[in-house]
């Protein structure tokens, strides 16, 4: 299983050539992840009839978290795994938001974390972006 580099069926498909996950013996890591779904949309992102958008932070924040829950579960691990996680955020005016939602899923014994304000991410709607690695042993047979 080292080495092994996965794509999670059933999530949205990557925008590019790389996997969800990789393995590096009992390390994994996760690539940048956001709420954009399966099929295009985004978790936390809405436009009027208008054009005028809407965008919660935290609404964005708990679907990026579920994601990558999501995506170690299928590499055999989950969010406790969690070693390392650095999350991208658009503008810091949404850091409060971003925090309270983290401050959902984890707590002080929790990955260590760093945040960085961003330019941009691949599209306009996304406030948020977490890239992350996990230490789940590679289970013998």
């Amino acid at each position: 299983m080292s080495g092994e580099a996965i794509t999670v069926a059933g999530k949205a498909a990557p925008r590019g050539r790389f996997p969800h996950v990789k393995r590096a013996g009992d390390f994994v890591y996760v690539s940048g992840t956001s709420s954009r779904r399966p099929d295009g949309t985004f978790v936390g992102a809405s436009a009027d009839p208008m054009g005028v958008t809407d965008l919660d932070i935290r609404a964005q924040t708990r679907a990026v978290i579920e994601n990558i829950r999501d995506l170690l579960r299928a590499a055999g691990g989950d969010l406790p795994d969690l070693v390392s996680l650095t999350t991208y955020l658009v503008s810091m005016n949404d850091f409060g938001g971003y925090n309270d939602v983290y401050a959902e899923y984890f707590d002080e014994t929790g990955p260590t974390r760093t945040t960085v304000a961003v330019h941009q991410l691949p599209h306009p709607h996304l406030l948020i972006e977490i890239s992350c690695v996990a230490h789940i042993p590679v289970k013998e047979n």
